[in-house]
């Protein structure tokens, strides 16, 4: 009988950059990050090692002597890839490779290959492999092997006078990019649809740094089965599911992939269709890791990239996770007089999660008012369109009218009035 061995881990050592905006000590929880993004990718980390530099080498990143030292440091250990905490351009990462003779792999590109790991549905696969493609476009060198077979195989004739292998690989992929963007679009559409037909819910978008317990929260409070897994970016589509509570059923609870430091660009751009449920969310709950050292730098992470989205407008509840696994209790007030409104609690463990659902509850009815509507029966197209907006707690007829009761978010109030006027103006 034929045994199938698993799949032996590659062998790496992680290389980062230290100078006076980046000191050796923050470098050290880069690479302690760096470390667990390997793991993921299904490496282990066999060595690490920081440069302190002031500038960057232009050709080897960490200069050529570094670079050297660092071909000997492989033989020696026998490692088979080396990963560099930042992004390395290509002309860089091409001389280190002939150097070290072995795989180089930046932060951005071993990100990327998570991702392509952990994509499960169409769009996240589609959203990935667009950035990969992105990402890989500038990297292509004449000894890159043959892309052809993306486009179904087509080689032949598809080549122009005097064109070289680099040139129809880089337009293959440019025509597979673009293929890709216009996949996005009709699934960004498709994705705007289904928004639409939750105008009537407040929506609370769960956001923060990856893995610090934002699926286990959802599923907490929803009786969800999301994936939970303790590593880094374990699901990456954005989930939407309804809060029950006895007052107010209309509260949905959405999910999104969590953020990290030096996300890279093109993975963001590819995901705008999965944040754009941020966009339409009333209510942002920043999740953090409150056992964790460093749970303040990765609240900055998360802020930065809601304002590159232009997401940093919105209400934010701050929601301070694994409560349980603190060692300093004293740390609590400190942290809720920096951060208002914050509820600490453990999702794993359910404490104070009735005080969280508490918090939800009332930001719900908070943008949530009571309005009467009395309307002429013939019209019955305005009355339609205000069981689209408001939730009809109760109505009665009167003398050829309707008299509503409704519960309306407060931004709806505007649309509702303009609707009653066109009906009295008719």
């Amino acid at each position: 009988m034929h045994i199938v061995s698993p799949k032996k881990r590659e062998q790496a050592i992680i290389v980062g950059v230290a100078n006076k905006r980046q000191p050796v000590h923050l470098t050290e929880e880069y690479l302690d990050e760096l470390s667990l993004l390997a793991d993921t990718a299904g490496a282990d980390v066999i060595s690490r090692q920081i440069q302190e530099r002031s500038s960057i080498d232009a050709a080897y990143f960490i200069g050529k002597g570094k670079a050297t030292a660092l071909s000997q440091l492989k033989k020696e250990l026998k490692a088979n890839l080396i990963i560099f905490d930042d992004d390395l351009s290509p002309a860089q990462m091409r001389n280190l490779e002939n150097l070290c003779d072995t795989k180089i792999v930046d932060r951005s590109g071993l990100i990327l290959d998570i991702f392509a790991r952990r994509a499960k549905t169409r769009e996240a696969k589609t959203q990935v492999e667009l950035a990969q493609l992105q990402y890989l476009m500038p990297r292509l060198t004449r000894r890159w092997t043959h892309l052809s077979r993306q486009a179904g195989g087509a080689g032949i004739g598809l080549r122009g006078p005097g064109e070289t292998q680099l040139e129809v690989d880089k337009r293959l992929i440019s025509k597979r990019i673009a293929k890709l963007k216009d996949e996005l679009d009709k699934i960004g559409r498709q994705r705007k649809v289904r928004r639409k037909h939750r105008t009537d819910f407040f929506k609370v978008a769960l956001v923060g740094y990856t893995n610090v317990g934002k699926s286990t929260l959802l599923n907490e409070l929803t009786s969800a089965d999301v994936l939970v897994e303790d590593r880094l970016f374990a699901t990456l589509d954005s989930t939407v599911r309804r809060m029950e509570t006895r007052e107010n059923g209309n509260i949905l609870l959405v999910d999104t992939v969590g953020f990290i430091r030096k996300l890279p660009h093109n993975l963001i751009a590819s995901f705008k269709s999965t944040l754009e449920e941020v966009r339409d969310a009333d209510l942002l709950m920043l999740v953090s890791d409150i056992s964790l050292k460093n749970y303040g730098d990765q609240i900055d992470v998360v802020k930065a990239v809601l304002k590159d989205l232009s997401f940093s407008e919105k209400p934010v509840m701050y929601v301070f996770n694994k409560i349980d696994k603190l060692d300093d209790r004293k740390l609590v007030q400190e942290v809720k007089n920096e951060y208002t409104p914050s509820v600490f609690v453990s999702a794993e463990r359910g404490i104070f999660m009735p005080e969280l659902r508490e918090m939800i509850l009332k930001a719900s009815n908070d943008g949530v008012v009571e309005y009467e509507i009395r309307l002429d029966l013939t019209r019955q197209k305005t009355i339609s369109q205000i069981y689209d907006l408001a939730e009809v707690v109760s109505r009665n007829f009167e003398d050829g009218h309707v008299n509503l009761k409704v519960r309306v978010e407060k931004k709806q109030i505007p649309h509702i009035e303009y609707l009653i006027d066109e009906n009295l103006n008719n």
